[in-house]
């Protein structure tokens, strides 16, 4: 099997440790090193739904769809996952959140059952339908209750590193090169307390990043966006977006009542797991959902965000 060598152990993945139910613990415990053997267990322990040749399990933070050979992946624990459940045939991907998201994972034993799903998907985008659902937790609420973040997203290098920054006003050119893409995704607040939230988000198209530049943009990163949390300022407690260029990526910074509730301490804040959750794919016989992990269920009671 792949991935079950050293070199896979050591990127690590996030999941919940003995102190998982309160205090920091709750969120140093995702950030524990796991091992092929613990991550396999954690997948066949969260399997949500199983019929036919479909199966949807429930995904950790931090675990990757794909990886290089000898990494850690979703993709090199297939074959060892299929023999655990007792499947015949092999298992393909067919809709996944991103590595530092958390929720549903759509798989399909069957070649033809996977291409028809993945064409359902995008013909349901394209008929201006909005077929995944996530959940984020937010530092900041939206001035609207509910609305649209459409903008340009493209790749930029910054110093040695390159990531996903917003393009306002794309160039025909630049979009007629794939230089940008335009992106969508809709909004909803289901909660708020403490000046934080609970949303309902909703992308209508696929770039990566996209949900947490989106977030940024309304001026409400999602907690423990380490990546660009950074680009929200605020002076005398208003927010405002500062540009990739002027704002170096850094660990998230929140103020000493927040990190009270949550029972960190600044130093354990880069402990804090990415509070973005899929929660429900909606597929031709109905919708399939997955509830959030321990830690965000745990953020939700330190804030008083009541469970929607």
């Amino acid at each position: 099997m792949a991935g079950t060598g050293s070199a896979a152990a050591a990127r690590g993945l996030a999941r919940p440790g003995p102190g998982a139910r309160g205090g920091s613990g709750a969120y140093t415990g995702w950030r524990r090193l796991l091992g092929p053997k613990e991550t396999l267990r954690l997948l066949e322990g969260s399997v949500v739904h199983r019929e036919g040749a479909l199966l949807a399990l429930s995904k950790p933070p931090g675990l990757p769809i794909l990886g290089r050979p000898g990494d850690l992946s979703l993709d090199a624990l297939l074959p060892a996952l299929r023999q655990r459940l007792g499947l015949a045939a092999d298992l393909h991907v067919v809709k996944a959140p991103a590595r530092e998201y958390s929720g549903l994972v759509l798989l399909s034993s069957c070649y033809h059952t996977t291409k028809k799903l993945q064409q359902f998907f995008t013909n349901a985008r394209q008929r201006g339908q909005y077929p995944a659902t996530y959940r984020a937790i937010t530092v900041g609420v939206p001035a609207e209750v509910e609305g649209e973040i459409c903008t340009g997203l493209r790749w930029q290098q910054q110093g040695d590193r390159a990531m996903v920054v917003p393009v306002p006003a794309p160039g025909r050119r630049s979009l007629a090169r794939k230089d940008v893409k335009i992106t969508l995704t809709r909004y909803r607040v289901l909660n708020a307390a403490g000046g934080c939230g609970l949303l309902q988000l909703q992308p209508r198209t696929a770039f990566p990043e996209q949900l947490q530049v989106h977030l940024t943009l309304l001026l409400c990163p999602a907690l423990g966006d380490h990546e660009h949390s950074s680009h929200v300022g605020r002076v005398l407690g208003v927010p405002f977006f500062l540009t990739p260029e002027t704002a170096p990526t850094h660990t998230q910074i929140l103020d000493e009542e927040l990190l009270s509730q949550l029972g960190l301490s600044p130093r354990q804040l880069h402990h804090l797991p990415l509070h973005i959750h899929l929660q429900e794919l909606v597929l031709p016989e109905g919708p399939l959902c997955a509830p959030p992990p321990p830690y965000f269920m745990h953020t939700l009671r330190c804030l008083g965000l009541p469970e929607h």
